[in-house]
């Protein structure tokens, strides 16, 4: 495809990175594998490390101004593959732990979780279904033809689509 490969990693920010390692670490089972001070700005990078080694990053700047706010799911939110059967533990977990759960909810291709971390954020938990690979096939599934509509639908019968 090019010479992207995957994520390394994402980055949000934090208020509190102890309050981001206990949900991402202890809830979530993400090892905490890199803290970095950045000099020169009272900054510190830290990084959770996901299945295929990708990473989830957070920076706490108490210095230096950020609107935290609860996102929707529109807006922000990132998912995570989770293993076949473990999307209800991990969600009796959340909701044992006391975090904003929402779901399971069957989208076809996956199984979904919702959960809230300490920042507002919104963390998917995916759980692939039978035939997901399959149906995000774009050889087969009409994701061209189905943008195309509705870019028509958005912008008149006359729209042109690239």
């Amino acid at each position: 495809m090019g010479a992207i490969t995957g994520f390394h990693h994402l980055a949000f920010r934090c208020r509190d990175t102890v309050t981001t390692r206990r949900f991402y670490e202890d809830l979530l089972g993400l090892p905490l594998v890199k803290a970095i001070a950045i000099d020169g700005t009272r900054a510190l990078h830290t990084f959770f490390r996901l299945g295929d080694g990708s990473f989830l990053a957070f920076f706490e700047a108490p210095n230096q101004s950020f609107e935290f706010r609860a996102q929707h799911d529109f807006d922000l939110h990132v998912a995570l593959d989770v293993e076949p059967g473990a999307l209800d533990p991990l969600v009796e977990r959340a909701r044992a732990a006391g975090v904003e759960v929402r779901g399971p909810v069957d989208h076809g291709i996956i199984h979904s979780a919702y959960l809230r971390d300490p920042d507002g954020y919104v963390v998917e938990l995916a759980e692939r279904s039978p035939g997901h690979d399959a149906a995000l096939d774009p050889a087969s599934n009409g994701a061209r033809e189905t943008l195309a509509a509705w870019q028509r639908g958005k912008l008149g019968d006359g729209a042109e689509y690239d």
